[in-house]
């Protein structure tokens, strides 16, 4: 299929099954999961059907094809009542509910690994409903390729992740950003971690750059996550599945747990952890080999986070992740973590990224990459601070992403600074030589600057890409206003999300009053 096609296809698809929820009872996360799992079903009928007749060309009725059969190409096995083409043709009266949950449990017999990843419930959802969602997906195995059914499962989950705002925000972390990461980090080859993973775009991602580069993701990468909420690790187990991967996921609390002994551990630590999140019970992680600058005074766990990521890498390691711009600019022993970690010489690229590209808040936010390798190098004393806030596309009024080109560029300009070869498949061309008319690196005004650690210090220990790579025509005191403008905008916001959350709360407790 075209890419032209699958693209309308993937907007029409949506486009069909958000109207049948606009027209049920049910809220965007009621419908989320039960939708992701017949796309889920589609796919592995999809996929059994590619080897299918290859699989019983081997076999005879004495000697029938078994679920290992499939196993060992890398395929699920799908029993005829866990197909889709099978449960849209039964009879009109039948229980259609059920039949889907019936489908779920026996794929899950045929196939262990996916115990406790499929939805259940089927049963609960408006019939109708039902019925027109199974009439949309039956289909598609026999119309669409194996890539596409990623796809489509990528765009649900974005979308839905749109529609549920904050909720969303928390297991998906948008497209654009996440490729950034990815193209800076360039995992090539290793064992990748999150312990934050979401619905494991990051890992998802990886494989794509692994690909892009003309090697197996399955052979190359090793995937392990933690995700504290329950309902979320289905969500990320599912997404590496339909992307032909598989991975150790955990349900675990991380700022507590540490179920894959993550010190020292790891190729590559890419996240998007809760920005700014108080209340973490410090008695619990005092003396945690995950902290190894010790636990900061501020009720602020981003600091708990940003040394995990730290700790977790080999001694070769990178590490990619989203955190709030306060951080870059945080004071007391905050401060103090950030000067023990810009010494250790790790700290390689800080990207300041624009506001409206997040679902869960509107603020500006910095990407942080850690590269243990720069020991040794020319690199070793210096970080370069990419400002790339005027860098966007606006998809609409509210939300913003990057294009590819973009994203391509952003990316170069990293490896120049490493002295590394340029790609220009994205169509980034134009913009390097532009910015870059030689063909090698150089600082360039309010987009790049590389700051050795004499400098870093002068500038109190900050790790903000404003103070570095900020416009030339920019006064310092201006500079320091914008700055902690922001700062006190990202608090005021962080502020009013509690209010609201807080205002919910004593709104039922009230109506509950009232209606005893």
């Amino acid at each position: 299929m075209r890419t032209t096609d699958l693209g309308k296809v993937r907007a029409t698809l949506w486009a069909a099954a958000d109207e049948l929820r606009a027209n049920s009872k049910l809220t965007p996360v009621q419908y989320r999961d039960p939708v992701l799992g017949l796309v889920f079903l589609a796919y592995a009928e999809n996929r059994f059907d590619g080897v299918r007749s290859e699989v019983e060309a081997n076999r005879s009725p004495r000697n029938p094809a078994e679920p290992a059969d499939y196993k060992a190409k890398s395929v699920l096995y799908v029993p005829d009542e866990s197909r889709l083409s099978h449960i849209v043709d039964l009879p009109e009266g039948h229980d259609i509910g059920k039949a889907v949950d019936e489908a779920i449990k026996a794929i899950e017999a045929a196939n262990p690994e996916l115990k406790d990843i499929l939805p259940r419930g089927y049963q609960k959802l408006e019939r109708a409903t039902l019925i027109e969602l199974l009439r949309l997906f039956a289909p598609l195995p026999a119309q669409l390729s194996g890539d596409a059914f990623g796809f489509i499962y990528e765009d649900f989950l974005s979308n839905f992740a749109a529609q549920e705002g904050k909720g969303g925000g928390e297991y998906f972390t948008p497209y654009s950003i996440v490729r950034l990461i990815v193209e800076i980090l360039e995992p090539f080859q290793g064992r990748v971690f999150d312990p934050a993973c979401g619905s494991g775009g990051m890992f998802v991602q990886c494989a794509k750059f692994v690909e892009r580069h003309h090697e197996s993701a399955s052979r190359k990468l090793s995937i392990y996550g933690a995700e504290k909420t329950d309902d979320t690790v289905p969500l990320a187990k599912m997404n590496l599945a339909l992307h032909g991967l598989s991975g150790e996921i955990r349900q675990a609390n991380s700022y507590y747990e540490d179920p894959h002994m993550a010190v020292g551990a790891f190729d590559y630590v890419m996240a998007n952890p809760p920005f700014n999140v108080d209340k973490v019970k410090k008695d619990q992680i005092a003396g945690d080999r995950r902290l190894p600058f010790g636990v900061p005074k501020a009720d602020n766990a981003n600091y708990l986070w940003i040394q995990q990521f730290y700790a977790a890498l080999t001694d070769s390691g990178r590490a990619g992740f989203v955190m709030a711009n306060s951080a870059g600019d945080a004071g007391h022993s905050e401060k103090d973590i950030r000067k023990q970690l810009v010494e250790t010489g790790a700290v390689d690229v800080m990207v300041a990224i624009s506001s409206n590209f997040f679902y869960t808040v509107t603020l500006p936010v910095t990407l942080w990459f850690l590269d243990k390798a720069k020991s040794g190098t020319p690199r070793e004393d210096t970080v370069l601070f990419l400002d790339a806030r005027h860098l966007f596309h606006q998809i609409d009024r509210a939300h913003r992403d990057f294009l590819p080109e973009q994203i391509e560029f952003l990316a170069n300009v990293v490896r120049l600074y490493r002295g590394e070869n340029v790609e220009t498949e994205a169509d980034s061309g134009a913009l390097l030589a532009e910015n870059f008319p030689d063909g090698k690196y150089t600082d360039v005004a309010g987009l790049c600057k590389i700051a050795t650690r004499a400098e870093i210090e002068a500038q109190g220990w900050s790790l903000n890409p404003g103070r570095y790579a900020g416009t030339a025509a920019t006064d310092e005191d201006e500079e320091d206003f914008a700055i902690k403008l922001e700062e006190l905008f990202e608090e005021f916001t962080r502020l009013s999300d509690e209010a609201v959350d807080l205002r919910a709360k004593v709104d039922v407790a009230v109506q509950g009053i009232l209606d005893a």
